[in-house]
Protein backbone atom coordinates (compact mmCIF):
# COMPACT_ATOMS: atom_id res chain seq x y z
CA UNK A 1 0.00 0.00 0.00
CA UNK A 2 1.07 3.46 -0.86
CA UNK A 3 -0.88 6.52 -0.33
CA UNK A 4 -0.56 10.22 0.00
CA UNK A 5 -2.96 12.48 1.00
CA UNK A 6 -4.44 15.37 2.97
CA UNK A 7 -5.40 14.70 6.58
CA UNK A 8 -6.47 15.57 9.61
CA UNK A 9 -4.71 14.83 12.71
CA UNK A 10 -7.29 13.21 15.18
CA UNK A 11 -5.03 11.41 17.70
CA UNK A 12 -1.33 10.30 18.92
CA UNK A 13 -0.07 8.18 21.36
CA UNK A 14 3.65 7.24 22.00
CA UNK A 15 5.05 3.96 20.50
CA UNK A 16 8.53 2.81 21.45
CA UNK A 17 11.30 5.39 22.51
CA UNK A 18 10.67 7.93 20.06
CA UNK A 19 7.95 6.96 17.78
CA UNK A 20 4.16 7.71 17.97
CA UNK A 21 1.21 5.93 16.56
CA UNK A 22 -1.23 8.73 15.02
CA UNK A 23 -4.63 8.81 13.64
CA UNK A 24 -5.60 10.76 10.68
CA UNK A 25 -8.69 11.11 8.92
CA UNK A 26 -9.10 11.58 5.51
CA UNK A 27 -11.80 12.44 3.04
CA UNK A 28 -11.31 9.28 0.88
CA UNK A 29 -9.43 6.66 2.70
CA UNK A 30 -11.73 7.27 5.99
CA UNK A 31 -9.75 6.71 9.85
CA UNK A 32 -6.01 6.02 8.99
CA UNK A 33 -3.47 5.21 11.78
CA UNK A 34 0.20 4.78 10.98
CA UNK A 35 3.75 4.87 12.53
CA UNK A 36 5.62 7.98 12.46
CA UNK A 37 9.47 7.40 13.34
CA UNK A 38 10.87 10.11 15.21
CA UNK A 39 7.28 11.52 16.45
CA UNK A 40 7.95 12.26 19.74
CA UNK A 41 10.86 14.17 18.76
CA UNK A 42 11.17 18.27 19.50
CA UNK A 43 10.72 18.98 15.82
CA UNK A 44 7.49 17.12 15.18
CA UNK A 45 5.68 17.54 18.66
CA UNK A 46 4.77 21.19 17.65
CA UNK A 47 3.15 19.30 14.31
CA UNK A 48 1.45 16.26 15.51
CA UNK A 49 -0.77 18.30 17.65
CA UNK A 50 -4.82 17.02 16.79
CA UNK A 51 -6.50 19.21 14.26
CA UNK A 52 -3.02 20.06 12.39
CA UNK A 53 -3.88 19.78 8.84
CA UNK A 54 -0.95 17.36 7.06
CA UNK A 55 0.12 16.13 4.11
CA UNK A 56 1.18 12.13 4.85
CA UNK A 57 2.72 9.58 3.27
CA UNK A 58 1.67 6.14 4.16
CA UNK A 59 3.63 2.55 3.12
CA UNK A 60 2.98 -0.58 4.11
CA UNK A 61 4.15 -3.99 2.15
CA UNK A 62 0.63 -5.84 2.99
CA UNK A 63 -2.72 -4.51 3.30
CA UNK A 64 -3.30 -4.84 6.83
CA UNK A 65 -0.10 -4.34 8.21
CA UNK A 66 -0.16 -0.68 10.23
CA UNK A 67 1.66 1.58 7.71
CA UNK A 68 4.71 3.80 8.11
CA UNK A 69 3.81 7.59 7.94
CA UNK A 70 5.47 10.24 6.68
CA UNK A 71 4.07 14.03 7.63
CA UNK A 72 4.44 17.41 6.59
CA UNK A 73 2.20 20.20 7.76
CA UNK A 74 -0.30 22.09 5.43
CA UNK A 75 -1.76 23.87 8.14
CA UNK A 76 -0.69 23.96 11.56
CA UNK A 77 -3.11 25.30 14.84
CA UNK A 78 -0.54 24.25 17.37
CA UNK A 79 -0.90 27.82 18.84
CA UNK A 80 -4.40 27.40 19.85
CA UNK A 81 -3.49 24.34 22.27
CA UNK A 82 -2.46 27.62 24.04
CA UNK A 83 -6.01 28.59 24.67
CA UNK A 84 -7.44 26.41 26.98
CA UNK A 85 -11.25 26.70 25.11
CA UNK A 86 -10.08 26.22 22.08
CA UNK A 87 -7.77 23.17 22.94
CA UNK A 88 -10.86 21.15 24.56
CA UNK A 89 -12.76 22.05 21.39
CA UNK A 90 -10.36 20.71 19.15
CA UNK A 91 -9.20 17.82 21.48
CA UNK A 92 -13.15 16.71 22.24
CA UNK A 93 -13.89 17.24 18.24
CA UNK A 94 -10.80 15.43 17.04
CA UNK A 95 -11.03 12.88 19.79
CA UNK A 96 -14.67 12.14 18.79
CA UNK A 97 -13.46 11.14 15.07
CA UNK A 98 -10.74 8.90 15.96
CA UNK A 99 -12.97 6.76 18.72
CA UNK A 100 -16.26 6.69 16.98
CA UNK A 101 -15.06 6.36 13.28
CA UNK A 102 -13.92 3.01 12.05
CA UNK A 103 -11.03 2.50 10.10
CA UNK A 104 -10.46 3.06 6.46
CA UNK A 105 -14.07 3.78 5.75
CA UNK A 106 -14.59 7.25 3.89
CA UNK A 107 -16.81 9.48 5.20
CA UNK A 108 -16.15 12.24 3.37
CA UNK A 109 -18.97 14.65 4.93
CA UNK A 110 -17.31 14.04 8.64
CA UNK A 111 -13.95 15.01 7.38
CA UNK A 112 -15.79 18.23 5.56
CA UNK A 113 -17.67 18.69 9.08
CA UNK A 114 -14.66 18.39 10.90
CA UNK A 115 -12.51 20.96 9.27
CA UNK A 116 -14.90 23.11 9.12
CA UNK A 117 -15.38 23.28 12.63
CA UNK A 118 -11.43 23.50 13.24
CA UNK A 119 -11.58 26.28 11.39
CA UNK A 120 -14.60 28.28 12.89
CA UNK A 121 -13.12 27.37 16.12
CA UNK A 122 -9.61 28.79 14.93
CA UNK A 123 -11.34 31.58 13.49
CA UNK A 124 -14.25 32.83 16.02
CA UNK A 125 -13.12 34.82 19.10
CA UNK A 126 -15.69 33.88 20.85
CA UNK A 127 -17.63 30.07 21.46
CA UNK A 128 -20.87 31.41 20.57
CA UNK A 129 -19.53 31.43 17.01
CA UNK A 130 -18.30 27.72 16.63
CA UNK A 131 -20.67 26.00 18.90
CA UNK A 132 -23.68 25.55 16.45
CA UNK A 133 -20.94 24.15 14.24
CA UNK A 134 -19.86 21.73 16.75
CA UNK A 135 -23.57 20.99 17.49
CA UNK A 136 -23.82 19.89 13.43
CA UNK A 137 -20.34 18.20 13.48
CA UNK A 138 -22.21 15.82 16.26
CA UNK A 139 -25.17 15.50 14.66
CA UNK A 140 -23.60 14.77 11.28
CA UNK A 141 -21.10 11.55 13.49
CA UNK A 142 -24.22 10.35 15.14
CA UNK A 143 -26.43 10.34 11.44
CA UNK A 144 -23.26 8.85 9.67
CA UNK A 145 -23.32 5.91 12.48
CA UNK A 146 -26.50 5.12 11.98
CA UNK A 147 -27.68 7.35 15.41
CA UNK A 148 -29.57 10.23 13.23
CA UNK A 149 -33.46 9.32 14.11
CA UNK A 150 -33.29 12.29 16.57
CA UNK A 151 -31.29 15.28 15.23
CA UNK A 152 -29.78 17.04 18.53
CA UNK A 153 -30.38 20.53 19.19
CA UNK A 154 -28.86 21.22 22.29
CA UNK A 155 -25.47 19.89 23.05
CA UNK A 156 -27.14 18.55 26.24
CA UNK A 157 -29.51 16.53 23.83
CA UNK A 158 -25.85 15.21 21.39
CA UNK A 159 -24.30 14.85 24.77
CA UNK A 160 -26.70 11.88 26.16
CA UNK A 161 -27.18 10.42 22.45
CA UNK A 162 -23.30 10.13 21.97
CA UNK A 163 -23.09 8.82 25.46
CA UNK A 164 -25.77 6.22 24.87
CA UNK A 165 -25.15 5.04 21.48
CA UNK A 166 -21.25 5.59 20.29
CA UNK A 167 -19.55 5.56 23.64
CA UNK A 168 -21.81 3.30 26.04
CA UNK A 169 -19.09 0.42 25.36
CA UNK A 170 -15.98 1.64 25.73
CA UNK A 171 -13.34 1.25 28.05
CA UNK A 172 -11.70 4.42 27.52
CA UNK A 173 -13.64 7.41 28.74
CA UNK A 174 -13.79 9.37 25.68
CA UNK A 175 -16.95 11.42 27.03
CA UNK A 176 -14.11 13.06 29.57
CA UNK A 177 -12.76 15.29 26.85
CA UNK A 178 -16.17 16.45 26.12
CA UNK A 179 -17.23 17.06 29.37
CA UNK A 180 -13.78 19.48 30.18
CA UNK A 181 -15.40 21.43 26.87
CA UNK A 182 -18.95 21.42 28.62
CA UNK A 183 -17.33 22.64 31.47
CA UNK A 184 -15.24 25.52 29.94
CA UNK A 185 -17.83 26.69 27.81
CA UNK A 186 -20.58 26.93 30.73
CA UNK A 187 -17.95 29.08 32.96
CA UNK A 188 -17.02 31.19 29.56
CA UNK A 189 -21.08 31.73 29.12
CA UNK A 190 -21.09 32.96 32.91
CA UNK A 191 -23.02 29.91 34.16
Amino acid sequence: MLLTTDAILCAVRPHGEAGAIVRVLTADHGLIAGFVRGGRSRTMRPLLQPGNILRAEMRARVEGQLPGMTVEALHNRALLMGEPLAADAISWVCALAASALPERQPYSDIYAGLDGVLMAIEAAPSARRWVPGLLRYEGLVLSALGYGGDVPDTLESSGKQLAHHVFADHRADVMASRGRLMDRLAKAQGK
